[in-house]
């Protein structure tokens, strides 16, 4: 029994949300879907444990606002993954929360009309969606955990999941991502030290019990084995890069002295491009070459990419907003996408066709 002199003082209400098995009913992930995703997995997992010799290119939209224009990015990203499949594992970045440093738009599921009226019921059911479409077209999706119970809605979808540079510190975050059924990278902190990510990896990867839901939406203690495939991604700070090769070594030497295997991914992005976004090829043309060069570290990159250059801020008036342009950090554009992974493949190619030998 409450007591309204005590409790929930700053609460306006408690709105009703369709339980994560409600929504899976409405919008049901087939065996053909399920199949997809789960070898999107293993092939994560298999580049994790070097039985893949190839680099993994997790490459979308900072975030989508918009389904209509991010199926047409991945219908585009789909045929490009095709084409340089046998060098690069493309999977699509589909980013539906965005954790804030004051304010602002929070995403797709917490705000899907971008007008504050806040539908997470709506957002919900059509995030799920899209992620049905983008796993529909034979591409592996991934995302950021963000809300420790958004999970339960849709992480049935995701072959790839991270912990942002706001989260990486986070007990709850590393709990979650414990029992996260699919791979999990843990950004370095926004001052750009790599502790949080370590520990973030050797936390996650132990066992867990903590406060959750169940797919009936009821509150339960979630118990977790730990999840062996988190690893660390590189996306600089502190007023610095560090995709470079001391950086690099740096990591790995954090990572074997905390018994992690050393796994890293480099976000061509954020503080690595000095959040410039016409600099990311420039560093993922140097982390091509590191890896070209022999680096067995590096396992994959990080690319914000979306069908137009740059980025736009949210008009009152939304039949304002540019196609296919990012609401959030700026990306580049599809053009440079396609140069970029197929520079990237040119220049690997003929080292992993000897790493598969």
């Amino acid at each position: 029994m409450t007591h309204a002199s005590t409790e929930n003082l700053n609460v306006v209400s408690f709105d009703s949300m369709p339980s994560p098995g409600e929504i899976k009913a409405r919008l049901p992930l087939s065996d053909d879907m399920a199949a997809r995703v789960e070898s999107g997995r293993n092939t994560i997992k298999a580049i994790l444990d070097r039985k893949d010799p190839r680099p993994m290119v997790i490459v979308g939209p900072c975030s989508i606002h918009d389904p209509v224009a991010g199926l047409d990015y991945a219908r585009r990203l789909k045929a490009l993954a095709d084409e340089v499949s046998d060098t690069l594992f493309v999977v699509m970045r589909v980013y539906f929360e965005k954790p804030r440093t004051t304010v602002g738009w929070k995403g797709f599921i917490n705000d899907p009309r971008m007008d504050d009226s806040f539908r997470i019921e709506e957002g919900m059911e059509r995030g799920r969606q899209f992620l049905i479409d983008v796993v529909s077209l034979g591409l592996p999706a991934a995302s950021e955990t963000l809300d420790p119970i958004a999970p339960q809605y849709y992480g049935d979808l995701l072959s790839w999941a991270a912990i942002g540079a706001r989260t990486t510190e986070s007990q709850t975050h590393r709990e979650i991502a414990s029992g996260l059924s699919s791979p999990v990278g843990f950004k370095n902190g926004t001052d750009g030290s790599l502790d949080a990510a370590v520990n973030g990896c050797l936390s996650a990867s132990q066992p867990h019990s903590f406060l959750g839901v169940n797919d009936r939406g009821e509150t339960c203690i979630v118990r977790t084995r730990g999840n062996r495939y988190s690893h660390v991604v590189l996306r600089g700070g502190g007023g610095r890069p560090n995709y470079d090769t001391v950086s690099v070594s740096l990591a790995e030497q954090a990572m074997a002295k905390a018994k992690l295997p050393a796994n890293l991914v480099i976000d061509c992005s954020h503080a690595n491009s000095w959040k410039k976004p016409e600099l990311q090829p420039l560093v993922m043309k140097d982390v091509m070459g590191q890896i070209r060069e022999g680096n067995r570290s590096i396992v994959g990159v990080m690319i914000e990419s979306f069908i137009e250059a740059g980025n736009q801020s949210i008009p009152k008036d939304l039949g304002e907003l540019r196609y296919g342009c990012s609401v959030t950090d700026g990306c580049v554009a599809w053009d440079t996408t396609e140069q970029m992974l197929r520079e990237a493949r040119n220049t690997l190619r003929d080292s992993v066709a000897r790493r598969k030998s």
